[in-house]
């Protein structure tokens, strides 16, 4: 089991996206540590992508787009969710992967009690809000480097694998016009811990 170097993340979103599927996520915190296989992903392919964040230029908000690959851009929406994307391509490239869904692996315990209204384990992190709740990620994580010694946050290769790749449309995506229908959403569709189908 290995942390995933800075070289994995830096090439374009579509290939960081398709390569995490099968790939551990791991949380450190002073609550304990959780981890879960990775088995849905949505890539952002930088400034031309209308449904990217990215897509109207730098701000406060975005800035993590645009720095290294390797770094956590941790995003608030609706006034009451957070969201985290793992940011790839080259430094300056805004470009990055959402995170929508991962199995459950290690800290069960510790993910059900910040999941209390989860009616089942696969309803932990199965959705990008859920999974940030399970694994404590919050705004306080945002530009967070994923690959240094001790990092509260990164990815491992256990070699878990995973089943056929479905390519499909993102979601809540609609007024990106063409970029919409996009098959940039990847899951692993022999896994029930998937959001949306």
């Amino acid at each position: 089991m290995s942390m995933v170097g800075r070289w994995f993340y830096a090439r374009p979103a579509l290939d960081v996206a398709r390569d995490l599927l099968g790939m551990v996520l791991v949380r450190r915190s002073p609550e304990g540590t959780v981890a879960g296989r990775i088995v849905e992903a949505e890539a952002y392919i930088g400034i031309d992508d209308k449904a990217s964040h990215a897509w109207r230029g730098k701000t406060a908000r975005n800035a993590a787009m645009f720095g290294p690959p390797g770094h956590a851009y941790v995003y608030f929406i609706y006034g009451m969710h957070w969201c985290l994307n793992l940011v790839s391509d080259a430094d300056g490239v805004p470009s990055a992967v959402l995170l929508r869904a991962a199995e459950p692996l290690d800290g069960l315990e510790l993910m059900r009690a910040r999941r209390p209204k989860a009616r089942s384990d696969q309803q932990l992190a199965n959705g990008p809000a859920r999974l940030c709740q399970a694994f404590a990620v919050t705004g306080e994580l945002n530009g967070a480097d994923l690959c240094v010694p001790g990092a509260p946050l990164y990815v491992e290769d256990r070699r878990l694998g995973h089943g056929p790749i479905v390519a499909a449309p993102r979601i809540g995506v609609d007024y990106a016009g063409e970029w919409a229908a996009k098959p940039f959403r990847l899951y692993d569709d022999s896994s029930p811990f998937v959001s949306v189908r």
